[in-house]
C-alpha cells in the first residue's frame, strides 16, 4: 500500500521477479484499504510513510488488528527520526528509506518475513535510547504503585504499546496465549481501560518516563 504511484509500481515490478515472493495486491491508500488487505491476508505489508500522514498515527495498529499475523514494512519518504519512532511504536518491523536500492528493500522484506526486525543504521541510536527509557519505565517502583500492577503486567503494557498480538506477546514472554489474555483482562480492570490502546494512554498520562512517539 503506497500513495506514491511510481513507488508502488516499481516495487511490484521488482518483487514479482523474485521466485520466493507472491504479490497479493498493490493499492493506493483509501478508507477501504485495510479491508482489502485483510481479504488478501498477506504475510508482509509494505507501505510508505505518506499513508501514515493521510490516515493518522494509528494506521499500523489498525492494520495489525485487521491482519493479526501481518508484518509491516514502511518506506520512509523523509529521513525523519520522529516518523521512524512512531512507526516502531505502532508495530512496524521493517523500515527503509526511499533512497534504498531495490536489493535492500527485498532484503528487508525477506528478513521481516523470517522473523527479524530491520532499520537503517542512522536510527539505531534513537531506537536504543527509546528502549532504555521503556525499561526504566517498566522497572520504576513508584509508577507500579499507581495502578497496583505487577512487574510482569508492566512488561505486558510495554509490548501492547508496540501493537504486538497476543501470540507475539506470548512468544516474547514465554507464556501461553490464554495466560496473556488473562493478564490483559486484569490490566484492563486495574487501569480502568476499555481496550488495549486506552491501557497505553492511561499509563502514559500517569508516567512521565513513558516516551511519547
Amino acid at each position: 500500500m503506497a500513495e506514491n504511484c511510481l513507488l508502488r509500481e516499481a516495487l511490484v515490478r521488482v518483487l514479482r521477479k523474485k521466485e520466493d515472493f507472491v504479490v497479493t495486491g498493490a493499492i493506493p491508500f483509501s478508507c477501504s484499504a485495510l479491508e482489502k488487505i485483510a481479504t488478501a491476508n498477506p504475510e508482509v505489508v509494505v507501505f510508505d510513510s505518506t499513508s501514515i500522514a493521510l490516515s493518522g498515527p494509528r494506521m499500523v495498529s489498525h492494520l495489525r488488528r485487521a491482519v493479526e499475523h501481518s508484518k509491516p514494512v514502511m518506506v520512509g519518504m523523509e529521513e525523519d527520526e520522529a516518523t521512524f519512532l512512531q512507526a516502531v511504536s505502532e508495530g512496524v518491523l521493517g523500515y527503509v528509506l526511499k533512497n534504498a536500492s531495490a536489493a535492500e528493500i527485498v532484503r528487508v522484506i525477506r528478513a521481516v518475513a523470517s522473523g527479524e526486525a530491520v532499520c537503517p543504521p542512522q536510527f539505531s541510536l534513537a531506537l536504543f535510547q527509546c528502549a532504555a527509557r521503556d525499561v526504566a519505565f517498566s522497572l520504576n517502583p513508584s509508577e507500579k504503585n499507581k495502578f497496583g500492577l505487577s512487574r510482569r503486567e508492566w512488561q505486558l503494557i510495554g509490548l501492547i504499546r508496540l501493537a504486538l498480538s497476543n501470540k507475539e506477546i506470548a512468544n516474547r514472554l514465554s507464556l501461553s496465549e490464554q495466560t496473556v489474555k488473562n493478564h490483559i483482562h486484569r490490566v484492563l480492570k486495574k487501569v480502568g481501560a476499555s481496550d488495549r490502546l486506552e491501557i497505553v494512554e492511561r499509563c502514559r498520562s500517569e508516567s512521565p518516563q513513558l516516551p511519547v512517539s
